[in-house]
């Protein structure tokens, strides 16, 4: 089987096992959806809806957040961990958002790179989950399954296990998939303990690279 082959094979698998799976960042608007992925960063995503919650009760809107005192931020986000760079990024952001685009998310994922704290795993997020578009977000979950699999061979930089990713998975499919290895991530492919081969649907084609396996 091809890589292509099994990339097909993979994606189809996962559909069937997560046919609802999405993003696990709650937001109502492109702008929230940045600022969450910017708090997640070294934290879970369920501990960034609780804090958000809060900021957002503050901070209603890009103006908002824009004008409000970086300490102030600070304050609230510190539960996420790194509280003064991801409040310094957040707050930069929501300037330029104000300043260069009305308070709006630019639907170009040049422009969103340009956005304070806002790389490629984030602006993919966006791409393909505010506005419909290609995308692949190679988070720690994707990184690993991906090699685990032998979609990769022993490839840890996102941005070059992105790159081989778009040779190998179908545009339109590429958000969703992404969205169900972090289901399959959690649940069965897990990082922290020995892998449930004996439950992944995915048993019978994966490489399990760097998987101890029992005889």
């Amino acid at each position: 089987m091809t890589k292509k082959e099994l990339a097909l094979a993979v994606v189809e698998r996962l559909k069937q096992e997560y046919p609802d799976a999405g993003c696990t960042l709650d937001y109502n608007e492109a702008w929230k959806l940045l600022v969450s992925v910017r708090l997640a960063a070294q934290c879970t995503d369920a501990r960034v809806n609780v804090v958000v919650q809060d900021l957002y009760a503050k901070y209603p809107s890009v103006e908002a957040l824009a004008a409000a005192e970086e300490d102030d931020v600070e304050r609230i986000v510190r539960p996420c961990g790194l509280g003064r760079s991801k409040a310094r990024d957040i707050c930069a952001c929501m300037k330029m958002l104000r300043d260069e685009y009305g308070g709006k998310v630019p639907d170009d994922f040049d422009k969103l790179l340009k956005l304070p704290g806002v790389g490629r795993k984030s602006a993919n997020l966006i791409m393909g989950d505010v506005f419909g578009k290609p995308a692949i977000v190679t988070d720690t979950h994707c990184i690993r399954l991906v090699n685990r699999i032998g979609l990769v061979d022993g490839i840890k930089d996102p941005k070059r296990v992105e790159m081989a990713l778009w040779k190998l998975i179908p545009p339109e499919e590429g958000s969703d998939f992404c969205h169900r290895l972090v289901y399959h991530g959690r649940d069965v492919c897990t990082a922290r303990t020995t892998p449930h081969c004996d439950r992944c649907c995915l048993a019978e084609i994966c490489g399990k690279h760097g998987v101890e396996t029992k005889d």
